[in-house]
């Protein structure tokens, strides 16, 4: 966490696939960051979900990087791929925030999502994910601060 920081560094980090309906969550996102007055320090594109845990774990090392925003869309298919891809990257997120200790806002639309599911949620997850990851970073600092 940077403490020097009253405000959060936040990243986004994204995949590329769907790319029509992720570039509107990260415009979305962003929007959020800056509603929050939180400050956007860098995104990030991948290929795939697959490819974001890596990317993740790279960018919540940082020192400069206090909350990470993770987008995508995992559309449902005609085999269990997107189930196992989702619990994986999921689950794999999950861990790198506790072992970080910084917020990770999970905004991933699936697995077993249609388009139109995916259009009618994209918003919402982006600006949700921000939220959540804001607000633990904020509940995180309040943790750390000595008590009075």
């Amino acid at each position: 966490m940077n403490m020097a920081s009253p405000k959060p560094r936040c990243a986004i980090l994204a995949a590329e696939f769907a790319q029509a309906i992720v570039d509107v969550m990260i415009a979305q996102a962003s929007e959020e960051i800056a509603a929050s007055g939180a400050e956007l320090a860098n995104v990030v594109r991948v290929s795939g979900a697959y490819e974001l845990p890596l990317i993740a774990e790279s960018l919540v090392a940082r020192p400069d990087i206090d909350v990470l925003v993770v987008l995508g869309f995992i559309e449902r298919g005609q085999t269990q791929h997107g189930e196992v891809m989702g619990h994986v990257v999921h689950q794999s997120l999950i861990e790198l925030q506790l072992k970080h200790r910084k917020p990770v806002g999970i905004g991933i639309i699936g697995p077993g999502a249609t388009i139109e599911q995916a259009e009618q949620r994209k918003v919402e997850y982006a600006r949700a994910a921000v939220r959540a990851a804001i607000r633990s970073w904020h509940l995180l600092q309040d943790q750390v601060r000595p008590m009075a």
